[in-house]
């Protein structure tokens, strides 16, 4: 097992599966080094049960940020998955590339169109199995099975979709086609009734082959240098310390794992490192810089008519759903609960959307202590109209909080620190009482619950979105890519900047943070980095 290996890839996440499946398929002895356990769990498979992760440690690394100013003081809680499949193992399951714009965006930051939209176009569609068909857009025949949840959407979809047209947002079949604007219908990574992640799509193909060894349980701890060259990893593995040599190391950890790798293998800000006891092996300050994520929050509503509630919260609706997916892997339980959703502009003169909608009918204002409430909604028809940001300009950073490799990082956010990302996001909540307001949705809504109709000036929405709002779980950009090392981490092959054997593949890599869930840009990393791995760009 701790012989010599081609490739050592730290984290088996939605990246590293694919790098384990493309470098594998390539001829490459690849090591798949992954800190948590397997994937094969009820509530991981059955696409509903995520909300039966959210704070479970057997699963999930549950982060915590430091104290906000931008959330009102408030610390956030932050799932990341810490099993096979990463966290496309306990996500909501939304496919979205991003605008093609964002691929522009990748190309000029890079310097390299081989990231540029193009090369993006021709790598989606071959990565995709898409059930409705393949088009000048969309693949079909790829590894991973993408399916629409119109079969499955709540029938409050049509009013929703209706009244989105209604507020001047058309709809829009396909979000990954030629443009993201407009309301629509989610694609889902989903697979006869069963969450279709990058460890199910392509990780277990990879192990079939025998080129991929997996060990699971294994924690990185470092990487190993011979001077300014990688040559392994250090790792704790059933209470052992092992290593293990290859020729080249392969960081796939995530925009939090990764810098805290890098960092504490001695790449990272020299003097918080040389400050920890932890010896410099190259001074790059970007290492943890240029945090970005979404953050979002829900509107919710007390409907006249059923929702998901009256299905899911009472014992007997509960047995009726549960029954149904254990005999056809169909029905509430065997989607996700992202219906609908869309993308929109807070200004007309803007090129391209800069706000994401998310349409659920249930509502969770109710929360039970340590969960996510999704299969315990609230004990009323209710329903969210949620939104997140797509492109925010407020960044933060990840830190070591020590040299101990088993301690969490210090994530410092600065959410809606910048007076841009303040702005769009009070223009964004308006506008979600305008799609609100509109026939036929309006008929059927019996009131605002959150954050309530008294809610109404600038100052009450500002400081209602900072009380309430938080991740949407798409932390990026931590160790990006770029042409050189004076602002960014990585080259466009992906080596880190300054050393030899050393890469990052993985969203920490991205360079700008994409328009919408970062699930497929993830996977697209892989699939790219791995050519890029091979020389095959």
């Amino acid at each position: 097992m701790d012989g010599e290996f081609d490739y050592a890839i730290v984290g088996a996440g939605s990246s590293g599966c694919v790098l384990a499946e493309r470098l594998s398929a390539a001829g490459k002895r690849v090591l798949l080094l992954e800190a948590g356990g397997t994937d094969r769990r009820f509530f991981v498979q059955m696409p509903l049960g995520y909300g039966k992760l959210f704070f479970d440690g057997a699963v999930n690394w549950n982060y915590r940020t430091e104290p906000d100013p931008g959330l009102n003081g408030q610390r956030d809680h932050w799932p990341r998955g810490k099993l096979l499949g990463g966290s496309s193992s306990i996500n909501a399951m939304v496919w979205i590339r991003g605008d093609l714009s964002d691929y522009d965006d990748w190309a000029a930051v890079s310097g390299d169109s081989g990231w540029g939209r193009d090369a993006v176009l021709a790598a989606y569609r071959a990565i995709e199995d898409n059930a409705d068909g393949a088009d000048a857009w969309r693949g079909q025949g790829g590894p991973l099975h993408i399916r629409s949840s119109k079969d499955a959407a709540h029938p409050l979809v049509i009013p929703f979709l209706e009244a989105c047209a209604a507020a001047g947002l058309p709809f829009n079949a396909d979000f990954n086609g030629a443009g993201q604007e407009g309301a629509g219908i989610y694609q889902l990574t989903i697979k006869g009734g069963r969450r279709n992640s990058a460890a199910r799509a392509f990780l277990r193909p990879a192990l079939r082959t025998g080129r991929v060894a997996l060990r699971t349980g294994a924690h990185v701890t470092r990487v190993l240098f011979e001077g300014r060259r990688a040559v392994g990893v250090a790792y704790r593995w059933m209470g052992r310390d092992m290593q293990a040599r290859a020729g080249e190391v392969i960081l796939s950890g995530g925009g939090i794992n990764t810098p805290q790798i890098l960092m504490l293998s001695g790449v990272g800000p020299g003097a918080a490192l040389a400050a920890l006891g932890i010896g410099v092996v190259l001074d790059q300050p970007n290492v943890g810089a240029n945090l970005t994520d979404h953050q979002g929050l829900n509107y919710t509503y007390r409907m006249r008519v059923p929702t998901m509630n009256d299905v899911l919260r009472p014992w007997w609706g509960k047995a009726l759903v549960g029954l149904r997916y254990l005999l056809t892997r169909g029905g509430p339980l065997s989607v996700s609960i992202n219906h609908a959703g869309g993308f929109f502009r807070t200004d007309p003169s803007l090129t391209r959307p800069n706000m994401q909608l998310y349409f659920q009918a249930f509502s969770t204002l109710i929360p039970r202590d340590g969960e996510r409430p999704i299969l315990t909604p609230d004990p009323f028809p209710g329903l969210s109209i949620g939104l997140s940001n797509c492109r925010p300009t407020s960044r933060g950073h990840i830190a070591l909080a020590s040299a101990d490799p088993f301690a969490a990082p210090r994530i410092t956010m600065n959410a809606f620190s910048t007076d841009h990302d303040v702005e769009e996001m009070l223009a964004a909540v308006k506008f979600i009482r305008i799609i609100a307001a509109q026939a036929p949705f309006a008929s059927l809504v019996a009131e605002e619950l959150r954050p309530g109709p008294e809610v109404v000036s600038d100052e009450a929405l500002i400081d209602d979105f900072r009380q309430r709002s938080g991740t949407v779980f798409h932390p990026s950009c931590t160790a990006r890519m770029g042409r050189d090392a004076a602002d960014s981490v990585v080259a466009p092959d992906l080596r880190v900047h300054g050393l030899e054997g050393l890469r990052v593949c993985d969203a920490s890599a991205f360079p700008t943070l994409i328009g919408g869930n970062t699930n497929a840009p993830a996977i697209l990393m892989g699939w790219l980095g791995a050519g890029r791995i091979l020389g095959r760009a």
